[in-house]
């Protein structure tokens, strides 16, 4: 078998590596490594899909494992890192529960984004319809939005935002929000391009304009403002088609 054919397939171990290393950062509370780690990882996720179709290698093999990687960087780490905020917010050190000397109940909350991030993966290994867009809410989505609350909550001057994330009502709503998001029947448009025109794309360039723009402005507190911002254009791209089509 030529070297070509396993290219995809190392890059996709690539991003679980990443994923791994993030998940140490993440149980350790270090989540400016934690974000970059997962960041590293998404790219990589994007790349093995990308190399698969120039090589023109794509296989049942490297869709198991992009599932699979996807499953730690997007799936393992916000879970993790949803359980220490919510043990953070209560008052209660990460040490503490290490020791199980109080109740986790509340902060295992936040592992039902990995129960639905795994769901959600299985259902898109078995879906045909998501090859030009995307039914429900990708994981590195979520992951991204999730991974970037904690660098929020210590880099943002907005108090109130701030305190959002200190909020455990809050981030239990992203909780419950992001796991149905990812499973949910909404369709999502790709940021891949058959071609470049203006009016076919209007939605895909205004959000990578606004991203940009997001992203020299508010750092941080842009990650999530961009993630809203796509499934909310996504929400009028459907309206705008459906009108088309009617």
């Amino acid at each position: 078998m030529s070297i070509k054919n396993h290219i995809p397939n190392i890059v996709t171990l690539g991003n679980l590596f990443c994923g791994t290393l993030a998940t140490i950062f993440a149980v350790g509370g270090h989540f400016e490594m934690t974000a970059l780690f997962v960041t590293l990882g998404i790219f990589l996720d994007f790349f093995d899909g990308f190399f698969a179709r120039i090589l023109n290698v794509s296989g049942e093999l490297g869709k198991q494992l992009d599932s699979l990687a996807d499953m730690v960087t997007s799936g393992v780490v916000p879970g993790i890192v949803l359980f220490v905020l919510l043990g953070n917010n209560q008052e209660m050190p990460y040490e503490i529960y290490a020791e199980f000397k109080i109740s986790m109940g509340l902060p295992l909350m936040g592992l039902l984004v990995t129960l639905a991030a795994c769901y959600r993966l299985a259902k898109f290994n078995l879906d045909t319809r998501q090859s030009e867009s995307f039914i429900g809410l990708p994981t590195p989505a979520m992951s991204l939005f999730i991974v970037s609350l904690p660098l929020v909550q210590m880099h943002s001057d907005v108090d109130f935002v701030k305190d959002l994330i200190g909020n455990n009502y809050f981030l239990i709503g992203i909780v419950i929000l992001f796991s149905f998001l990812m499973n949910s029947d909404l369709s999502l448009f790709s940021l891949k391009f058959k071609n470049y025109g203006i009016r076919e794309n209007l939605f895909k360039y205004t959000l990578i304009l606004l991203s940009i723009i997001l992203l020299m402005t508010i750092k941080y507190l842009a990650v999530p403002v961009i993630i809203m911002s796509y499934i909310l254009l996504s929400i009028l791209n459907n309206f705008k088609n459906t009108d088309i089509q009617n």
